[in-house]
């Protein structure tokens, strides 16, 4: 089959020339051959062996395909694995597999052409936590049979609560005793423990079994039940003012740990005005980290269509306990402090005694500075059950009775209101003291001595008589020749006539008379009335246009500031006549005569409610009572129908644009998350809601991705959804092939953010039952001979959708005597049919007989008939 086409030299061949030879192979069978060529050089000979290959596929398959550690997330993953032809020919290739972990193998035979790749799809369900080590087999054409292993390690979506020094989980963190008003944090790691990136929330458990808040641990049970005033104080408590979580919300990369910040702040409340200052309030919290997609509730839909919350484990849950104590600082004496009376220039002291009654805590205290009154120390620290000693000064610096509040600042940790990480010592708490004291004046007398001059002592502008020292004075001094000023004995002939506005200069101002002064008031001598003269200076005075300016200026100012006074009064009354303005209120006040309604602590409570719906603080933790009474209010408000597929409002366009934080996707309900449709028949349609929640105050936009040929009658797939609303989106099933099915679709909300719903059912056949597989026939008492026998069989349709069958007879050698009706029918779903038999005796009508119930693409049940004849002798 080797055929050798050459033309050997008859010379020698010279150097640098070839001789070329051409072998043919033409196979003649299916086989491989064989054979060797022979050249002649010289003397020597050499072999060169010839091979006649058939061409053939030559296939390779990778030997595992391993899709690492994946979350339990009910989610469907695929992976591709690869089989290569490296031959020269075509390949086929065929896969089997009899488990039922790997849900899907595409495709699984074909053909592989030469010199190329055909990629084959398996997918896995990661519906529960497990470890997937399952093998299929391929035969490949050339190579016989191949184990290919798939493997997975599903695992659930952890979150774990590390400490920062040691690194071992925590459960719970004991803040211990703090003071009320100030604060007190720990730092905690959050670990990631999964393999994929998980975004989580901090939700405040304020209503969980063994949680307390404001009590007393220490307390009997009967003290504690027979407070009902303490029952009702701590029922109202937000605790998301009590614990602060930084930061409350985020995202972990896979393995990742985050540093979070927790501070307790204890409030000490006294809304019902209960006097207890000295009591102290425990309180034991749970704070639970959530990864989002993984709540604790999660809607799933019944087959009557309602919901219900199913409590599911993937969550950290940390216990929080810590103590609020109260300032317990006592002053002996206080507080109310008596100095002793003491004159100008003097000092009185008084020794205090600051006794620090708590157990558990010092005290750091601050003292005010205050007029007339010195501290000593100012400042200082008292540990827990001492006292220390604090002098007290009086050191007045007038004469007079003085009555201060003296305060005494607590200092203590806080936040601060822009960096909520840092902790600052700053003033919590604040006591007062009061402080009384007298400075009295000493008795000085005055001797006036009469001058016979005209300078007096003392004198002003005004020419007014003050008295030098601390004696009492009147408005006019005790000395004759004063008087003069107020008679006109002296007064010039001239000047009898002078206005009475003029003011009255003393004779020794003669050198402050030459200082620039207002030019529209006068200046006359004390006894002659003669004017004074002023010396005005041209070059710092104000010239007339100057003046005229600036009271032009002050003019304008102050007309402008009483328009703004009077547009503010007209806004003011306007406002408060559209309040009273209308047919609710009449503008009558309580003091009035009416009487306000009493208001109960149920109504109180509710009012707390309806603030908690507003919208949440970014620093301020989510708590179980808020998510509950938010829920409540969407559930109210159920809409079906009419929501626009796409956002069309100026405002709805502009929430649907908004990118949610893990706060606010946490509020957003879309599920249940596996939606199990059961068993349902094949060419049947069935229907599941979706159910969605929103309990932000902004609208969100749903949009639903179906790619899935057995979901293709699911619609809308785009929901508009308003706040505080919940709606629901009916998923429809419809197969055509038998066998389990698992296929998950993806969401969005405001076109950013994914999830996803799997959704399952087991496709059956149609199929019938029987309320027995025999019955019996027995004669009617008081019926003639060669009656009729009767008797009825249930048939019952458990599946969703009609089944047709027919009742065949079974004939025997005897024939049959018994017939039933209906012969044939149609079973609706979920319904039963009653079928009647009949045993017809005569001479050789046999007593047994069979029916076989056939369901048109069914199943086939077989009934068997007896009849009971007695013979009467």
């Amino acid at each position: 089959q080797f055929k050798l086409i050459v033309e050997n030299p008859e010379k020698p061949v010279a150097s640098g020339l070839q001789v070329t030879a051409v072998v043919e192979y033409y196979p003649e069978s299916e086989e491989d051959l064989q054979d060797r060529l022979l050249l002649l050089i010289e003397d020597d000979i050499v072999d060169i062996p010839l091979l006649g290959l058939i061409p053939c596929c030559y296939l390779e398959i990778e030997s595992d395909i391993n899709f690492g550690a994946v979350i339990a997330n009910s989610k469907i993953i695929s992976k591709e694995i690869s089989i290569a032809n490296h031959g020269s020919s075509s390949g086929t290739f065929k896969i089997s597999y009899d488990g039922v972990v790997l849900l899907n193998i595409e495709p699984t035979s074909g053909v592989v052409e030469p010199k190329s790749i055909k990629m084959v799809k398996v997918d896995i369900c990661t519906d529960v936590p497990r470890i997937i080590k399952e093998v299929i087999k391929v035969e490949l054409e050339g190579h016989g049979c191949t184990e290919v292993w798939i493997k997975a390690v599903v695992v659930e979506r952890v979150l774990k609560v590390l400490g920062v020094s040691c690194g071992n989980v925590l459960e719970c963190i004991n803040f211990g005793p703090v003071y009320f008003g100030s604060s007190k944090t720990e730092q905690i790691s959050l670990y990631n423990e999964s393999p994929e990136c998980t975004d989580w929330v901090a939700v405040l458990e304020d209503n969980a079994i063994g949680g307390e808040m404001g009590t007393d641990l220490q307390r009997s049970a009967d003290a504690v039940l027979q407070d009902l005033s303490l029952k009702n104080r701590t029922r109202d408590i937000d605790v998301s003012t009590l614990i602060l979580c930084i930061p409350n919300q985020g995202t972990l990369q896979p393995y990742e740990k985050s540093l979070v910040t927790l501070c307790f702040s204890p409030k000490f409340r006294r809304d019902f005005g209960v006097n207890d200052s000295s009591l102290k309030q425990d309180y034991v919290l749970f704070l639970r980290f959530e990864a989002i997609g993984n709540k604790d509730g999660y809607l799933q839909a019944l087959d009557d269509g309602t919901a219900f919350t199913v409590n599911q484990p993937h969550h950290m849950e940390l216990a929080l306990t810590g103590s609020g104590l109260p300032v317990m600082l006592t002053f002996n004496p206080g507080p109310v402090i008596k100095f002793m009376d003491c004159f100008f220039g003097e000092q009185t002291q008084v020794l205090c005694t600051l006794r620090n009654e708590s157990e558990c805590l010092p005290v750091t205290f601050s003292f005010r500075k205050t007029a007339h009154f010195n501290i000593f120390p100012e400042k200082g620290k008292i540990k827990k059950r001492s006292a220390k000693d604090v002098i007290f000064s009086f050191s007045p610096h007038q004469i007079g009775t003085f009555k201060v509040k003296q305060v005494v600042d607590i200092i203590g940790t806080g936040l601060e209101k822009n960096n909520l990480l840092v902790l600052k010592t700053k003033s919590f708490h604040h006591m007062y003291l009061t402080f009384i004291g007298v400075c009295k004046s000493k008795r000085k007398n005055i001797l006036f001595k009469i001058n016979p001059g005209i300078t007096p002592m003392i004198s002003n502008a005004t020419g007014q008589f003050v008295a030098d020292g601390t004696g009492r004075y009147t408005d006019t001094a005790p000395v004759a020749m004063l008087k003069s000023t107020q008679t006109q004995i002296h007064t010039h002939r001239i000047n009898r006539n002078c206005k009475g506005d003029a003011l009255t200069a003393f004779p020794n101002d003669r050198a402050a008379s030459i200082r620039p002064s207002e030019r529209n008031k006068k200046y006359r001598t004390i006894f002659t009335k003669t004017e004074r003269y002023n010396y005005i200076d041209l070059e710092f005075s104000y010239t007339d246009c100057e003046r005229l300016s600036k009271e032009a200026h002050k003019e304008y100012y102050a007309d402008f500031i009483s328009s703004l006074r009077q547009r503010r009064l007209q806004k003011d009354a306007a406002r408060q006549f559209y309040i009273y303005n209308n047919s609710v209120s009449i503008g009558l006040k309580p003091a009035e005569g009416l009487m306000s309604p009493k208001i109960s602590i149920t109504d109180f409570h509710k009012e707390k409610l309806q603030f908690k719906m507003l919208p949440l603080d970014e620093n301020c933790l989510l708590t179980s009572r808020k998510l509950a009474a938010i829920g409540s209010k969407s559930s109210i408000k159920e809409i079906w129908s009419g929501l626009s597929a796409t956002p069309y409002s100026t405002q709805e366009k502009e929430d649907c644009s908004l990118t949610l934080t893990s706060k606010q996707l946490h509020q957003i309900f879309i599920g249940p998350s596996t939606m199990d449709f059961g068993d349902v028949c094949v060419y049947s349609t069935t229907a599941r809601k979706l159910h969605i929640i929103n309990n932000l105050l902004v609208h969100i936009w749903i949009q639903i991705e179906i790619e899935i040929d057995e979901l293709q009658q699911t619609g809308p797939l785009s929901q508009v959804v308003p706040p505080l609303t919940k709606t629901h989106i009916p998923i429809v099933f419809e197969t055509n092939t038998l066998g389990m099915f698992k296929r998950s679709f993806t969401y969005t909300i405001n076109n950013q953010h994914l999830g996803h719903v799997l959704v399952v059912a087991n496709a059956v056949s149609v199929e019938l039952e029987l309320s027995a597989r025999e019955v019996i026939l027995n004669p009617i008492p008081g019926y003639l001979a060669e009656t009729e026998f009767r008797t009825t069989v249930r048939v019952y349709n458990s599946r969703n959708h009609p089944a047709e069958f027919t009742w065949k007879p079974i004939i025997a050698d005897r024939g049959t005597a018994f017939s039933i009706r209906p012969t044939k029918g149609f079973v609706e779903a979920y319904r039963d049919l009653e079928c009647e038999v009949v045993w017809h005796p005569g001479f050789n009508s046999p007593e047994e007989g069979e029916f076989n119930l056939c369901v048109r693409k069914g199943n086939t049940i077989k009934l068997k008939c007896f009849a009971k004849v007695t013979i009467h002798t």
